[in-house]
């Protein structure tokens, strides 16, 4: 009782039926009243004929010729004088019409009457047609119909619509249950793809192909089943890609940890295993802090918090910060920047990118190279790019830089190829700003990362 099937099916032959008892019933109600009106037409007509003759040969021949006519068939009439006397009548008359024969006649035109229709309460129905000579009315002709005729005719019709009525309760049904069946087996289908999708299997395949509601809930499962899938694996290469970053440095600590505390080593070899064990530990640092920044993103929890900023002043401070790098690798930096422009945006977490940016920048200059820092308003934009002259990305990587403990070469150490974290926490900065961050590079000439806030952050640059 609780299938959806089953609960479709009696809604729509609830409204179907309904629908289908108010037509019948007018229908019925509209012939049967139709029918009703064409036999007190024809007995109106048939009086009004007998009236025609009469009024051109008023003799007792005639009089009597009509009442032979109607004594053959199943109605009666009855003829009578100006004072509703009867002269001449078909049948023998019954109480029933003597009574109706002595109701006052009133607006009765020359073209007669129905005096009775009430067939359902009556033994007879009655029409009167007067007989009008040379201006004077002369008698009348009373016509009777037995309402057994008309009840004959409406019993007739009801069984039809009986017969029709029961033809149609069972196509409604058949149509029905093949409808609700059309619509319920696709969604059960995809009714236990979700379910397969719960236990964890892997493949989803639902070959309903119609363009219609159905058909894109069905494509919308099958795209969630690859989503899935693809994010089950992403999860996978992520949780071993952390593994691996963490158990590197880790290693590292232990073993250098050990051989520091040996005895028997020099001074000079002890600090150069503490410096290791410090970078070690700064590595192990930067990558949680990382993984914390991202997960506060993904649960929204990650807040930005704009105010106006010299984006001069915050280019020099990432400058000064990275000065000490810089002179280690002998770069130079060069800041292209009008300090007339202020931005509205979250210093922290700017700079943030800045330093990242500027640091895998380092990373891939060579020595005695040039790493250039510009900024300049496009179409009311602000954008800030960073651009080295390093060896450059290839363009089949550059879709996927950005995304998370992705390399571009797989085989570089943690010093030079970083984590993989940093450029997909820049994106997430950015846009959560409202801006985007654009890669370009080619092979041999260098990479260039620009930023682009939206308008509204570009408060002053005149």
């Amino acid at each position: 009782m609780n299938k959806l099937s089953f609960k479709l099916g009696v809604f729509i032959f609830t409204i179907i039926i309904i629908v289908e008892a108010i037509l019948f019933l007018f229908l019925y109600t509209n012939l049967a009243s139709s029918r009703v009106e064409e036999v007190l037409e024809n007995l109106l007509a048939r009086g009004n004929s007998h009236r025609d003759v009469l009024e051109k040969r008023f003799d007792e021949s005639t009089l009597n010729h009509v009442a032979l006519m109607e004594s053959e068939a199943e109605s009666l009439v009855v003829i009578t004088d100006e004072n509703k006397e009867v002269i001449v009548n078909s049948e023998p008359l019954s109480s029933e019409i003597k009574a109706l024969l002595d109701e006052p006649l009133t607006d009765v035109s020359h073209s007669g009457k129905v005096l009775d229709e009430e067939w359902r309460t009556s033994q007879y129905v009655a029409a009167v047609s007067p007989i009008t000579i040379e201006g004077e009315k002369i008698g009348y002709v009373y016509m009777f119909s037995p309402t057994m005729a008309v009840q004959r005719v409406i019993n007739q019709l009801t069984n039809q619509f009986l017969l029709v009525g029961f033809i149609a309760f069972l196509l409604t049904i058949v149509a029905i249950f093949i409808l609700s069946h059309f619509i319920t087996r696709p969604l059960v289908r995809m009714k236990k793809a979700t379910e397969g999708l719960a236990e964890g299997r892997e493949q989803v395949n639902l070959s309903y192909k119609h363009n219609d509601e159905l058909g894109q809930l069905a494509q919308s499962i099958v795209t969630l089943s690859n989503e899935l899938e693809r994010l089950k694996q992403d999860r996978k290469d992520f949780l071993a890609s952390i593994s691996h970053e963490l158990r590197t440095p880790l290693t590292y600590i232990k073993g250098y940890s050990t051989i520091a505390s040996r005895t028997g080593i020099t001074e000079e070899e002890r600090n150069h295993y503490l410096t290791i064990i410090k970078e070690e530990t700064e590595h192990v640092t930067q990558l949680v802090k990382n993984l914390f920044d991202l997960a506060k993103m993904d649960q929204n929890e990650f807040t930005i918090d704009k105010r106006p900023v010299s984006l001069c002043d915050l280019l020099g401070k990432v400058h000064e910060k990275m000065s000490p790098i810089l002179l280690e690798y002998d770069l130079a930096l060069h800041i292209t920047c009008d300090t007339k422009v202020i931005v509205n945006v979250d210093a922290e977490r700017f700079q943030q990118v800045l330093l990242n940016l500027l640091d895998n920048s380092i990373k891939h200059a060579p020595p005695h190279s040039n790493i250039y820092m510009i900024v300049q308003i496009k179409g009311g934009r602000v954008a800030v790019t960073v651009r080295d002259e390093g060896e450059g990305i290839p363009e089949s990587e550059l879709p996927f830089i950005f995304e998370r403990l992705y390399r571009v070469d797989k085989s570089r150490s943690r010093e030079f190829g970083g984590s993989g974290l940093g450029l997909s926490i820049v994106k997430e900065i950015i846009e959560k700003h409202g801006g985007e961050v654009q890669a370009r590079s080619s092979l041999g000439e260098g990479t260039s990362m620009t930023i682009v806030l939206k308008k509204e952050d570009l408060l002053s640059y005149e």
